[in-house]
């Protein structure tokens, strides 16, 4: 996992996995890097100016977990995905969100998202897709109202090929929070945003 070179705009971290899920665990955290108003285009990491991995408008996490005992089979893992991103009103308020974004993490394991990564190994894919809005009171941190998307997966990878997993996962990460493809330069929004 640790080999895996994710695609421009994502920055890769270790984090710590879980120690009681399994004997045998990994944890890698993936953040959105932008470059930050006022820091000049292309400025980033030499000025500092870079969110770091997992703050910022959109993370995820990869969870490696192995179990000798567990009756998937000898050497294989389970790969466990969390992934949190800010969105709009109108994204959030969309009925389809949760199945596009479903739809997001199979395109990336199955290499059909881009055409730089290829297809990982994998079966039995599980998990949750939650759309939300919520509503701040009191003397709490952040917007008084925040939208947010967050896609929970898991999958056996069935082949030691992990850092296939890590980019395929930066892949739809790097999607879910709109990135341009990659090679592609974006254009600034109206209003100089």
């Amino acid at each position: 996992m640790d080999s895996a070179v994710p695609r421009p705009g994502i920055e890769l971290a270790d984090i710590r996995p879980p120690k009681k899920l399994a004997p045998f665990s990994h944890a890698v955290g993936l953040g959105v890097v932008r470059d930050l108003p006022g820091s000049g285009a292309g400025a980033g990491a030499a000025a500092g100016a870079e969110a770091p991995a997992g703050e910022g408008d959109a993370f995820g996490r990869l969870i490696l977990l192995h179990d000798p005992a567990w009756d998937e089979g000898p050497g294989l893992m389970r790969v466990v995905s969390f992934l949190q991103a800010d969105m709009d009103a109108a994204t959030v308020s969309d009925p389809l969100l949760p199945q596009v974004a479903w739809e997001w993490l199979t395109d990336g394991l199955d290499g059909r998202l881009t055409g730089d990564t290829p297809a990982v190994d994998y079966r039995d894919l599980r998990g949750t897709v939650t759309a939300t809005t919520s509503v701040r009171h009191g003397d709490i941190g952040g917007p008084p109202l925040a939208y947010q998307l967050e896609l929970r997966a898991s999958w056996t990878a069935t082949d030691t090929d992990l850092a296939s997993h890590v980019r395929a996962f930066a892949e739809v990460l790097a999607m879910v929070a709109d990135l341009p493809p990659t090679g592609v330069a974006a254009l600034p929004r109206r209003g100089g945003h």
